[in-house]
């Protein structure tokens, strides 16, 4: 078996999945987060559309994002890192022809997968409340739409549906069964609210499955051994780097503001060595030493 150095990442994050290991998949908003995660440890990276929204325009997380913005900053992070990265498409920024599209442009900037979902567009975030769903029929012509138009067999085509807070677990796990029919390689079942219903969508649709956890949401975090007690294969922690991020700015901010100076917040702050070794300049020095004039 090749090792995952030597495979392309669609591969690679197609084979995590399989094995239902319910690895943690951290979200990132941009580049520099996504390099983190990597740095740090973890097998796959996810892009996340509420971040990019946060960080990016400072909106919520309610469809304003658009395909070129998730594009471009899906592009540098694929640049940046060399893990498979996953990348959120929310309801594919329009009909089926849109998918098509957003399917392409996805694939060719690095994404070994895309996430797809079936709500009514302008989308909003998996817990917030006020959702609503497309037909049924509607989300299959899409997901059929972004199977065909994907050059690479492996690169994954995760279908999220949001129905379980519009109309209930049993017609969400129906949805989700109706997607994998039509192409799915994965289902993300939005927003259960209880161990039970966890449980019900790792045992009713046969294919690997995605969990999502929002820190302060719906959901109950089980800890990695839950999920793959389970049988999940990933669990989302989509927007945990922006949120402790979001908290260590406002203290140290707020400590600036009122004191004057950083004194008293020091250790809320990377290091000048710690930032410089975040975005590797070490290896962008040797570079220009390298290729300078002599």
């Amino acid at each position: 078996m090749l090792r995952a150095a030597d495979m392309r990442n669609t591969t690679n994050l197609k084979q995590i999945m399989a094995q239902r290991r319910a690895i943690a998949v951290p979200g990132a908003a941009n580049a520099l987060f996504a390099k983190i995660i990597e740095e740090v440890g973890f097998e796959v990276a996810y892009l996340t559309g509420a971040g990019v929204a946060n960080m990016h325009l400072g909106v919520p997380d309610i469809g304003l994002t658009t395909m070129t913005e998730m594009a471009n900053t899906l592009a540098a992070a694929a640049e940046t890192v060399s893990v498979p990265i996953i990348v959120d498409a929310d309801t594919g920024f329009g009909n089926a022809l849109n998918v098509i599209r957003c399917t392409k442009l996805f694939e060719r900037h690095g994404a070994a997968a895309m996430q797809l979902e079936d709500q009514v567009f302008p989308k909003k975030c998996g817990h917030f409340a006020g959702k609503q769903v497309i037909p049924e029929a509607e989300m299959v012509g899409k997901i059929k739409a972004a199977v065909d138009s994907r050059s690479d067999p492996d690169f994954q085509i995760i279908a999220r549906t949001d129905a379980l807070a519009v109309e209930g677990i049993d017609r969400a796990l129906d949805r989700a069964r109706a997607y994998v029919e039509a192409g799915a390689d994965a289902t993300f079942i939005e927003a259960p609210t209880s161990e039970g219903e966890l449980a019900r969508v790792a045992c009713e649709v046969g294919v690997p499955q995605v969990a999502n956890v929002v820190f302060g949401g719906r959901t109950p975090d089980l800890g990695q051994e839950g999920f793959a007690k389970l049988g999940f294969s990933i669990v989302l922690y989509a927007n945990a780097v922006l949120q402790a991020a979001l908290k260590a700015s406002f203290e140290v901010l707020m400590a600036l503001r009122d004191k004057g100076s950083l004194t008293g917040v020091a250790t809320r702050l990377a290091s000048f060595e710690e930032r410089q070794r975040a975005v590797a300049k070490e290896i962008w020095d040797e570079r220009e030493r390298r290729f300078s004039l002599p």
